[in-house]
């Protein structure tokens, strides 16, 4: 049955779209049978995977606003073991329209509970926001992972985003676990970077992934061309980086 992964932050800009799509195509080139859910009104995940959001017959808010066949609606990627399910202009609606329907905070829990047994990976990238979409995704999910940018401030709401956890922890999802922290856009030759890493270690100890994103040039160019990094440029520190992280999270799987 798939782990369902939440990759959650608040702000914005802090590498959570690249983490999804790049942590998605590493556990799919391990031949895990992965689906990458983009819920994010902005479809930066879908247009990262050379998907047309303009132009899908169905997405991710018609799964949770129609209560559409997620089966249906889910596309094949360039990796034979990846999948997506894409979002669509539609979603920017979605967070007005799920305040007034019959259990709007799982609705997305229903749908992936029917398919679960199809994958070994689910992965949900979630929007830039604590909204009713990202709720959602807490819900559904057995476990988060926060990716924090190393610069200045990094730790500036992750209090907000844990006190959010513990509450959907609490009253709607008891098994919902944190996976780890994932630090990116590293730069070596930063002292704020290694600062910042230092200071994560320290508080939250081993809630960090050993692995850190590096600031790279092949990373930020691969989705401008629709495609995970390993597909633009395997041999690069971002696409081995992403590999490092699925071997992470592959091995915390097995000892458990």
């Amino acid at each position: 049955m798939a782990e369902v992964i939440a990759i959650c932050n608040q702000k914005g800009g802090v590498g959570k779209t690249t983490t999804a799509i790049n942590l998605s195509a590493a556990l799919a080139a391990a031949e895990k049978r992965t689906l990458l859910i983009d819920l994010d009104a902005q479809g930066n995940a879908t247009t990262g995977m050379g998907i047309d959001k303009h132009h899908v017959a169905g997405s991710i808010y018609n799964v949770i606003i129609d209560e559409a066949d997620l089966s249906t609606l889910r596309l094949d990627t360039e990796l034979p073991f990846l999948k997506m399910l894409p979002s669509s202009p539609s979603l920017v609606g979605a967070e007005v329209e799920l305040v007034s329907l019959v259990s709007r905070e799982t609705r997305l829990k229903q749908r992936l509970d029917g398919i679960r047994n199809e994958f070994d990976y689910i992965i949900i990238d979630c929007p830039p926001s604590l909204g009713l979409l990202t709720l959602n995704a807490l819900v559904a999910a057995d476990s988060v992972l926060i990716p924090v940018q190393c610069e200045y401030y990094a730790m500036e709401g992750i209090a907000d985003l844990q006190r959010t956890i513990a509450l959907v922890k609490g009253r709607l999802n008891p098994g919902l676990a944190t996976k780890g922290i994932i630090l990116t856009m590293f730069d070596s030759r930063n002292n704020l970077s290694h600062q910042v890493q230092n200071e994560m270690r320290n508080h939250f100890k081993n809630a960090v992934f050993q692995v850190v994103i590096p600031r790279n040039v092949r990373l930020s160019e691969a989705p401008s061309y629709g495609k995970p990094i390993l597909l633009y440029d395997v041999e690069s520190k971002g696409a081995q980086s992403y590999f490092d992280l699925a071997k992470e999270i592959l091995s915390s799987a097995a000892q458990q």
